[in-house]
């Protein structure tokens, strides 16, 4: 028979151009727990991909990049992943002062600056890559003489926004069951990984690397702002007229 994907003959049980199964299984109770399983394996998967870069996240993301894309979670997949799992706790626990905040004053005319800001606040995972894009573009001119293009760098941000995420997460979960604020320290948390793991990917035997990440993540995140905020207040200017 002939592949279903490629239309290779195939004499096996793969093809050998495609890889595509001759035959496939049939969706039942068994796959879905195979696929989830697939998807935490410790090995290669997503819990194992949270352990390494909480130990030694420059090294492990380096790797990534050159030696081994299996070892560790696509890095897409990852950001989006971690962020669906910050916001389901968010709503679980109705944390109202969160990752990012608006408040439009009560009979205000609502604005494209807030619904714009809204629609950071229900996709945190589109949202922390186009903040990962601003913030690279930054560590590009201040890591200018390192060889990592901004693909790489932005691939790398994934990884480290994904798991600043997960710091919100567990900051989300102490403060629904103890009902103390804790918001502005997970802030202060993601801040400190995220500079920590920057300045570890680029160059962790210099102190100076530390230091450009914390100016490069503070501008990459006030740009990313000021964004929505030119874009909202331009498209209000012209439906005003």
């Amino acid at each position: 028979m002939n592949c279903t994907n490629c239309n290779t003959e195939i004499n096996s049980k793969f093809c050998p151009a495609c890889g595509q199964p001759k035959s496939l299984k049939r969706i039942d109770r068994h796959y879905i727990v195979h696929e989830i399983e697939h998807v935490l394996h410790f090995e290669r998967g997503i819990l194992y991909t949270i352990r390494e870069l909480t130990i030694n996240p420059g090294q492990n993301i380096r790797k990534y990049l050159s030696e081994n894309r299996s070892r560790l979670v696509k890095p897409i997949l990852f950001i989006i992943i971690t962020s669906l799992i910050y916001t389901i706790l968010n709503h679980f626990f109705h944390i109202e002062d969160g990752y990012a905040k608006y408040h439009e004053a009560k009979g205000e005319t609502p604005s494209a600056v807030g619904d714009i800001v809204k629609w950071v606040q229900d996709h945190y995972g589109y949202a922390n890559i186009m903040m990962g894009i601003f913030i690279a573009l930054w560590l590009k001119l201040f890591f200018r003489k390192q060889h990592y293009n901004i693909y790489e760098i932005v691939i790398m941000l994934c990884f480290v926004m994904g798991m600043g995420m997960l710091i919100f997460s567990v900051f989300v979960i102490v403060q629904g069951l103890t009902h103390f604020n804790l918001m502005t320290f997970a802030g202060v948390a993601g801040v400190l990984y995220a500079v920590w793991a920057i300045g570890q990917f680029f160059d962790t035997r210099k102190k100076m690397s530390y230091v450009k990440a914390l100016i490069a993540y503070i501008l990459g995140m006030i740009s990313f702002w000021i964004f929505p905020v030119l874009i909202g207040t331009l498209i209000d200017i012209v439906n005003k007229h």
